[in-house]
């Protein structure tokens, strides 16, 4: 399907390099995105999609055509602020992400409520539809959702020993203090350091690895898009916000479905090495309205897999179990 123009809609005529449409939000700044699946009039399911840190709106969500066809589904793909062909927000907030997709949504009429789905990064933002805009929500899912290690909930005796969390800590330091230092760090030539995560064991399982071989992955952590400043800077931001201390409690979030017209769900993958089962599962456990997921044998990039995108669909939008994602809880976790 290709682009539909929508009401308040345009491309840029100062920058020819912007090809995308974009709306125009109320702050002035513009939005990118993308329209994929069914013709949005002829949709019956609508379902924008968040994309996750050094990604964009051109993100892969490799549900089969065919289903997308057979349950008209119409998806809608935008560059968050600062990436892609979006505008920058340096007034940038966890509650501004929830913003941003209600104004999208508005001004593309999709209508009282739709769909939404995070992925990876793109779970803040959907954390904070569920705090700020919870009557826009059609249903939600949540796939390879980052966990943020300021979460006052989470017990010491699962993160005590995470080396990522450790990790994240110093990344906030380094870069909350000397963000010169870090752009020097990650564009200089004579040692790896952009793209070192991308191909690192420590974070990808066996499956990731086979993903990034074939992929772009992470497309803006590449040395030459990182020697932009405002590329670097809008990653620097985006991290401080998703990773830093937010303004609400998830604990104090309510299940938006109370009649159980639809649902949240939460997928992760089993081996995922970016961010552990274990907090998935206990996360799951402090919000039981939730229903979680886990991909035997997935890693942090599930959303690459086929069979997984279309078991989404089908429990986000027909609310179908699928069997072999049903969590067994007695597994152990190496």
């Amino acid at each position: 399907m290709g682009n539909i123009s929508g009401h308040g809609c345009t491309k840029s005529m100062d920058d020819p390099q912007i090809t995308s449409p974009r709306i125009k939000l109320s702050d002035g700044r513009h939005l990118a995105y993308r329209e994929t699946g069914v013709p949005k009039s002829e949709a019956v399911y609508k379902i924008i999609i968040a994309h996750g840190f050094g990604s964009s709106k051109d993100m892969s969500f490799l549900a089969p055509q065919g289903l997308i066809e057979e349950l008209k589904v119409y998806i809608l793909l935008y560059d968050r602020a600062g990436y892609g062909e979006s505008d920058p927000n340096p007034k940038r907030s966890v509650k501004s992400e929830s913003q941003d997709i209600e104004e999208l949504a508005d001004q593309l009429e999709l209508g009282p409520k739709f769909y939404l789905i995070g992925v990876s990064m793109g779970s803040y933002p959907t954390w904070s539809c569920l705090k700020y805009i919870p009557n826009r929500l059609q249903g939600v899912a949540f796939v390879a959702a980052v966990i943020n290690y300021h979460w006052p909930f989470l017990p010491e005796s699962l993160t005590k020993d995470d080396f990522r969390k450790n990790l994240l800590k110093f990344g906030m330091w380094f870069i909350k203090h000397m963000p010169g230092l870090l752009y020097w760090w990650m564009t200089q030539k004579l040692f790896p350091s952009a793209n070192v995560m991308e191909k690192n064991p420590m974070f990808f399982n066996d499956r990731d690895q086979e993903v990034l071989k074939r992929t772009p992955g992470f497309e803006l952590l590449s040395e030459n898009k990182l020697e932009n400043k405002s590329i670097f800077e809008n990653l620097r931001r985006d991290f401080l916000v998703g990773m830093g201390k937010w303004e609400f409690d998830l604990l104090n979030l309510g299940n938006p479905y109370l009649e159980n017209e639809s649902s949240v769900h939460l997928w992760t993958g089993f081996e995922d090495r970016v961010v552990p089962v274990e907090l998935q599962r206990f996360l799951s456990s402090k919000l039981p309205w939730i229903k979680y997921h886990e991909v035997p044998h997935g890693g942090h990039l599930i959303v690459y897999d086929s069979d997984v995108c279309a078991a989404i669909l089908r429990s986000l939008l027909l609310d179908e179990e699928q069997a072999p994602y049903i969590p067994n809880l007695s597994t152990p976790v190496s």
